[in-house]
């Protein structure tokens, strides 16, 4: 999770959300990226899709049931069902997503019995630090518009 922090941080100095993700396979970093939205003007540029897309290139398959994604933020519906697609084995996230987590907090796919594919969960990881990074940036950009 301190890798996907960084990657978080990364996303803070281009004025992004700062969510950060990794994917890890045999116990080795394969991927990392971070939230591009604003960069790039595309909505679907959220931290865990750009690290799916490297995932997946980079194994030649979207079959990732051996990876653990590890991620800042819960993922919203978008990810997460990108996750459930991709057959991500296991999701790790920092902080809890109240408006748009879908692992828990607003919706949990992990739990839903109509889809095909369940990934493990671990939640919590490193939370204090996740969501810190989330408030300070929030707080300044309201500052900023004041």
């Amino acid at each position: 999770m301190q890798e996907a922090l960084k990657e978080a941080l990364k996303a803070q100095h281009k004025d992004e959300v700062p969510v950060g993700a990794v994917m890890v396979k045999d116990d080795k970093i394969i991927a990392r990226g971070h939230n591009m939205k604003n960069q790039k003007n595309n909505a679907l540029l959220h931290a865990e899709i750009i690290v799916l897309n490297k995932t997946m290139k980079k194994l030649k398959d979207w079959h990732l049931n051996d990876c653990t994604l590890y991620v800042t933020l819960e993922p919203c519906p978008m990810c997460a069902g990108a996750c459930i697609n991709a057959r991500v084995g296991k999701v790790v996230f920092g902080a809890n997503d109240s408006k748009a987590g879908c692992f828990g907090s607003v919706y949990d796919f992990a739990e839903d019995n109509l889809f095909n594919h369940k990934p493990q969960i671990e939640k919590g990881v490193l939370q204090k630090e996740c969501s810190n990074i989330l408030t300070q940036y929030f707080k300044a950009k309201r500052n900023k518009e004041v």
